[in-house]
């Protein structure tokens, strides 16, 4: 009955290991841990088949059982150092073989040379029976077994350092595994010791069982197509740092990268609470409740939070990315991904730098251009006052030798105080007039170098566009033709001084679409409707390219090679953005012109 449920049990499991190596064995590209499983196998059959024949054919044809222990005992020698390099495998996921590994086989061999000679030397088995109990063991047996037990013990090891550095990821793939390993490794102890009485048809069964074991753990977790088993390879090349904290924020995990970022090469974190992770001197200056903040939050949350960090001990700004981590919804842990992004941060600050610097430079060029035109503006009212006081110095001397002069009469005195009245009108005229320029270029200027809200009308802003583009509309011959459809003294809010910018860079623009051709205008329609206030600025140029129209503002982009920076529309464009909860939005044609739409919200009084 026994010998039958043997075979039975013997012959399924050959069947089912036979079915794993065909599947290996057909795969075309196998990796090297497909191929140790595929020695395992091997070596297991082998043992399997002659014991099987074993129990048919002794009986019947009363051959000595221990000529099939010569062969099925080459897959149990041999198969503790299958076993180790499957271990090794699977945690370095591929190695090279070198000359040393083959010291391991020595003992093997030497061991299957005394059972090849047994009958001679009686070094391997003294009595050969069946039942183990009733063997009598000779000294290479000792060895043999001696020597695998110690390749059990290191593959168990290996196997729990593993297992331990991935922080359980795998951790029903390990139990899998160690029953692999542990089954046949105390099965074997205590028949050898004969605590217990069994056969030698326990071994190839034992081994299946283990057998059966590795391979589940393969497939379950798909590492033989996957290859999750190089993760601590990878975890450790990436350029990111990780740290995974269980519910109670102990370090259960972390990569190499975590540790290089932080220079925490003398420091062990491994099971350290963050609590006191964060007390090294690397994190001194940390806002601690940020962090904490962070974990509570992502506990009840699927979100991912981000937040960037200086840490000022390594000089070094950091992204903290944090995760939770669920097993069937049930919170298990956090993840913390940390991203060096000091050299971005770098970057910026001399983005900002040479962007501040080519701002500063339009900035200069379109002061230069402003204070030339202004000075052009300012020649006709001083050269007017100057012809104004020169004509009431000639009344005054008119005036003064009139008074002894009888034949002046009061009409005569009252015609000369009428015209020195009308010099005087005109000198304060000229007055008011340069002290409009001297506003407008004074707030200009001023718009430089600071930012000042107020409230304003749109009458206010023409005024003083009127005075500060005027030179450059009459040296190109250009007419400016400005129609209103609202109520001029509307107010709106902001920096006066930088809608007048945007509008004379406008303008500006306009005026040279002409490319220097004379007799032209530039029309600027006012209008209001649903709270919004449209200003339109059309010219009759040359239009603007297809492929600049995409990136007019999106990119500072000219249109005028080396003579312009191609600041003016991507500043006027920011402004009306940031400074007035406005937009700019244009429509162009090749040859026909260009309108630039200004669209700004009127204020509720």
């Amino acid at each position: 009955m026994n010998t039958l449920f043997y075979s039975f049990t013997i012959g399924v499991l050959l069947a089912i290991i036979l079915i794993f190596l065909i599947y290996f064995l057909k795969k075309i590209n196998r990796t090297q841990l497909q191929q140790i499983c595929s020695v395992n196998m091997i070596l297991l059959i082998t043992t399997c088949i002659f014991i099987f024949l074993q129990m048919q054919l002794s009986p019947i044809l009363n051959i000595d059982p221990i000529y099939f222990a010569y062969f099925y005992y080459i897959g149990i020698v041999f198969f503790p150092i299958s076993l180790y390099f499957t271990v090794l495998i699977f945690v370095q996921t591929k190695i090279n073989f070198k000359p040393k590994y083959l010291l391991l086989f020595i003992i093997p061999l030497v061991c299957l040379v005394g059972l090849w000679t047994n009958e001679k030397t009686h070094l391997f088995f003294t009595n050969y029976d069946l039942n183990l109990n009733e063997c009598s063991f000779g000294p290479l047996f000792v060895v043999n077994e001696i020597y695998s037990y110690i390749l059990y013990i290191i593959s168990v090891i290996q196997l729990l350092k593993y297992f331990r550095r991935n922080s359980g990821l795998f951790s029903q793939q390990l139990g899998l595994f160690l029953i692999g390993i542990v089954f046949p490794f105390f099965l074997n102890i205590l028949g050898a010791l004969k605590i217990i009485d069994v056969t030698i048809y326990i071994t190839p069964i034992s081994l299946s069982i283990s057998i059966i074991c590795f391979t589940l753990a393969l497939f379950k977790y798909q590492i033989l197509d996957t290859l999750p088993i190089a993760l601590t390879k990878i975890v450790n090349r990436i350029s990111d740092g990780y740290i995974v904290l269980n519910e109670k924020n102990i370090i259960t995990n972390h990569n190499l990268t975590f540790i290089d970022i932080f220079k925490l090469q003398n420091e062990n974190i491994d099971s350290l609470h963050l609590f006191d992770l964060l007390a090294f001197e690397q994190f001194k200056g940390l806002d601690e409740s940020l962090i904490i903040s962070a974990l509570k939050s992502v506990k009840d949350s699927n979100e991912t939070l981000i937040f960037e960090l200086e840490f000022k001990n390594i000089q070094k700004f950091l992204r903290l990315e944090i995760n939770n981590i669920k097993s069937d919804d049930l919170f298990i842990g956090a993840l913390i991904l940390i991203k060096d992004v000091t050299e971005h941060h770098k970057d910026l600050e001399i983005i900002k730098s040479n962007q501040n610097i080519l701002i500063e430079k339009e900035r200069l060029a379109s002061l230069g251009q402003m204070i030339s035109g202004v000075a052009h503006n300012l020649k006709t009212p001083i050269f007017s006052i100057v012809g104004a006081t020169e004509g009431l110095s000639d009344l005054v001397n008119e005036y003064s030798s009139s008074i002894t002069d009888k034949t002046v009469t009061t009409e005569d005195h009252i015609a000369i105080a009428k015209d020195m009245s009308d010099w005087v009108e005109k000198i304060k005229q000229y007055t008011t007039y340069m002290s409009d320029i001297v506003t407008a270029i004074r707030g200009q200027a001023a718009s430089f170098t600071e930012n000042t809200f107020e409230t304003f009308s749109i009458d206010e802003v023409m005024k003083r566009v009127n005075i500060l583009m005027k030179h450059e509309l009459q040296q190109s011959l250009v007419t400016l033709n400005i129609s209103y459809n609202l109520n001029k003294e509307i107010s709106l809010h902001g920096n006066i001084n930088s809608l007048i910018q945007i509008m004379n860079n406008l303008i500006s623009n306009g005026i040279q679409s002409y490319n220097g051709a004379p007799n032209k205008s530039i029309d600027i329609n006012i209008e209001n409707s649903n709270s919004l206030l449209t200003i339109t600025i059309a010219d009759h140029g040359c239009g603007i390219e297809p492929t600049i129209k995409e990136k007019l503002f999106k990119e500072i982009i000219t249109t005028k090679g080396s003579s312009g920076t191609g600041l003016g529309l991507f500043i006027s464009y920011s402004n009306l953005k940031t400074q007035f909860n406005g937009n700019l939005t244009f429509e162009s044609e090749l040859g026909k012109g260009t309108t630039f739409t200004i669209t700004l919200p009127i204020p509720i009084n």
